[in-house]
């Protein structure tokens, strides 16, 4: 099957609305008879006529945004329209919530999906893995809250002082940036009982090669030490400012690698992500460097 016949088939399969559907007719048949009615008016009345259309397009807006308010259904539908504008947009590939045992579990899966077929940009790898890195966090997170109870409850833990723990497991995502040149999120996953296998896992795109993007392709082949410094004169100056950071000799910042985690912001720079308790104390949570150019 083609490109083409593959798009059709996954389009004839959209289910409309159908508070959406009677909505489109009234207003197609409204739309008729306005034009009826413009081929025989006056200049004037053409004039008023936009202003009415205007004010209709204007309802018809209001309406298709209270209806995505108040119906979980149609939000759903809505969110498979194509969006004009743009070569990527991220969606929710899928999304679960589950518990057993007083174990709850809560997955929000992204994928990305090109707007624009022609770019060349192929993103089939990265929406695999994506997927992959959801379902392995999720499956091995759920082991170790159903080892944490059999533990609990084997050295004197009761049911009912298990469920008081409510033990949450969540997997999900977070869009940082998206331009005409970059897309940025990062895939989150955390256990409310333990911090020990929090994971973070950030995506940079460049949607102008449909490359991932690294560190050295935005700041040069001295990234390193331009980061390093960067980030020392950052800490100085917040340390002023009353923020607690580790010295490198209690596991304080000693430098960047290559596999240091960022993000692109909305001024196209990278933004430097240290995890909780990486750098600083666990109550100033992550910790985030801009890092300037020249």
């Amino acid at each position: 099957m083609g490109r083409l016949e593959k798009m059709k088939e996954i389009y004839d399969k959209i289910v409309i609305p159908e508070e959406l559907n009677v909505r489109v007719q009234q207003e197609i048949m409204k739309s008729r008879r306005q034009q009826a009615e413009k081929n025989g008016a006056s200049q004037r009345n053409k004039f008023r006529k936009i202003i009415h259309s205007m004010a209709v397009a204007a309802g018809v807006c209001i309406l298709f945004v209270a209806a995505l308010n108040m119906s979980p259904v149609f939000a759903e539908e809505a969110a498979k329209f194509p969006i004009v504008g743009g070569l990527v947009r991220i969606l929710t590939f899928r999304s679960y919530e589950t518990e057993k045992e007083d174990i709850g579990v809560s997955v929000e899966i992204p994928t990305i999906e090109m707007i624009t077929e022609d770019t060349g940009i192929t993103v089939d790898e990265m929406n695999q893995e994506i997927l992959n890195l959801c379902r392995q966090y999720a499956d091995n997170a759920v082991l170790r809250a159903e080892k944490y109870r059999t533990a609990f409850l084997e050295t004197g833990g009761t049911l009912k002082e298990w469920g008081e723990h409510n033990i949450k497991i969540t997997v999900g995502y977070e869009i940082k940036e998206q331009n005409n040149d970059y897309i940025s999120f990062v895939i989150r996953g955390t256990e409310n009982w333990t911090s020990a296998y929090n994971e973070l896992k950030y995506y940079n795109l460049d949607l102008n090669t449909g490359k991932i993007v690294t560190l050295k392709d935005m700041l040069g082949g001295d990234y390193i030490e331009r980061v390093n410094e960067n980030i020392r004169e950052q800490i100085s100056e917040r340390q002023k400012a009353g923020e607690i950071f580790f010295t490198p000799e209690e596991g304080g910042f000693t430098g960047i690698s290559q596999d240091t985690k960022f993000y692109i912001n909305r001024n196209n720079r990278p933004v430097i992500v240290f995890e909780k308790y990486e750098i600083a104390p666990g109550s100033s949570g992550e910790i985030e460097f801009e890092i300037g150019g020249d």
